[in-house]
């Protein structure tokens, strides 16, 4: 008589999504019960450090008490009304960006790429409205190697040939030049130009960080050319980069900026468009909306989670265990080490291709208690929530040298 085989509790769950869902992800063999803090569980009890934060959408933690309290308070007086009605709370989110911000005006959504979508019909229309640009003439330069969403308007201009195949025919109006070339910006701009949409950091290409400068040369070229700079911060902003946003590491502001991720704490998905009253201007009731857009729920969580980034200060946090992570992650000595770049706690470790992919790496690291993703192949991305303590991050460190040494 054959043995019986014992199945974990986690295969069991992964066996399920295995059966049922789409196969459109392949994450790493973890399944996550419960969390807190930087830390999460599985259903068989395995404690892991959450190196990844939900792609930045963690900043503030696993279930950070004050923003759970802020989704229970507000779950128990009303959830959603809809944009046909307001609200006490969207308001009071819409102050606090501006405060924090300086932008006057600010549009809400739900996840990152409803905020790009709408990005992009905001500097669409402010040419058309204010620019002057020829009706559907209308063009936005990105980058290659982007990532902004899974929208087909979004991965119709992406140069990840994954994103796209199957999903064609795709929007027109868009330019692809290389990321970090100020002057493939300049030569690409005509005077059919509305914008320049862009990443300070290509979190998804694989933690790519440009030049000293970049954004200072571009932000000129812009101005000069009367072109709208958006920045994409859905991942860069809100802390992790060490500033609250990443442009202020070069002084500059952009016209446009997209924001999301961590604005919803890691419990709701928010995100918005901010920008001035000019630009913002062109909305008028019926061009653009949301059920769900700045719901009360969200926009209640939404405050909690800046008030907390702010009041225990996790950007400078940020900055500081960053540099200190990124100085122990480059003084481990590994065959299989080609790059460790980043900045704050946004950081990538690039493995030499002769050593094989990344994927490898990251289940070994899962093996030792440390949750981390490999993105485009070859890179491990480490962006632990803001968080995190160092001694922990120690800790971590240790695991961490252990594989890239193996």
């Amino acid at each position: 008589m054959a043995a019986s085989v014992s199945v974990s509790t986690s295969q069991r769950h992964i066996d399920l999504e295995l059966k049922y869902g789409a196969n459109n992800y392949l994450p790493l063999p973890v399944v996550i019960e419960r969390a807190e803090g930087p830390w999460v569980w599985d259903p068989d009890g395995k404690k892991y450090l959450d190196m990844l934060s939900a792609y930045s959408a963690l900043n503030q933690g696993h279930r950070h008490p004050r923003i759970i309290d802020a989704l229970k308070n507000q779950a128990d007086q009303v959830t959603l009304v809809s944009r046909a009605f307001h609200s006490t709370q969207m308001g009071r989110l819409l102050e606090l960006l501006t405060t924090l911000t300086g932008y006057p005006k600010t549009l809400l959504m739900n996840t990152g790429a409803e905020a790009v979508e709408t990005a992009l019909k905001t500097v669409r229309k402010w040419g058309y409205k204010v620019k002057g640009v020829p009706a559907d003439q209308a063009e936005i330069i990105v980058c290659r190697n982007n990532f902004h969403g899974r929208t087909t308007t979004i991965v119709g201009f992406s140069s990840e040939e994954q994103y796209r195949d199957g999903f064609g025919p795709f929007a027109p109006g868009f330019k692809l030049i290389d990321y970090g070339d100020s002057e493939a910006l300049e030569h690409a701009i005509t005077p059919h130009t509305v914008a320049f949409l862009v990443e300070p950091i290509q979190g998804e290409g694989g933690i790519i960080v440009p030049s000293a400068g970049y954004l200072q040369r571009v932000r000129e070229i812009c101005t000069r050319h009367n072109v709208l700079l958006a920045l994409d911060e859905i991942q860069t902003g809100l802390g992790r980069t060490g500033k609250l946003f990443a442009f202020e590491h070069e002084d500059i502001r952009p016209d446009v900026l997209i924001v999301g991720k961590a604005l919803g704490g890691g419990v709701l998905p928010i995100s918005g468009v901010l920008s001035s009253e000019e630009i913002m201007g062109v909305f008028k009731p019926g061009d653009h909306g949301s059920t769900f857009g700045g719901n009360p729920l969200a926009c209640a969580v939404a405050r909690a989670s800046l008030a907390v980034l702010v009041e225990e200060k996790l950007p400078e946090r940020a900055a500081r265990l960053g540099k200190f992570m990124m100085k122990e992650l480059r003084a481990i000595e590994s065959k299989h080490v080609a790059d460790v770049r980043g900045v704050g706690l946004l950081i990538g470790v690039e493995i030499k291709v002769s050593s094989g992919p990344a994927r490898p790496f990251c289940e070994r690291l899962r093996d030792l208690g440390i949750l981390a993703k490999e993105t485009h192949g070859q890179v491990i991305r480490f962006a632990p929530p803001l968080v995190v303590r160092k001694r922990e991050l120690k800790w971590a460190l240790e695991q961490i040298a252990a594989v890239l040494q193996d």
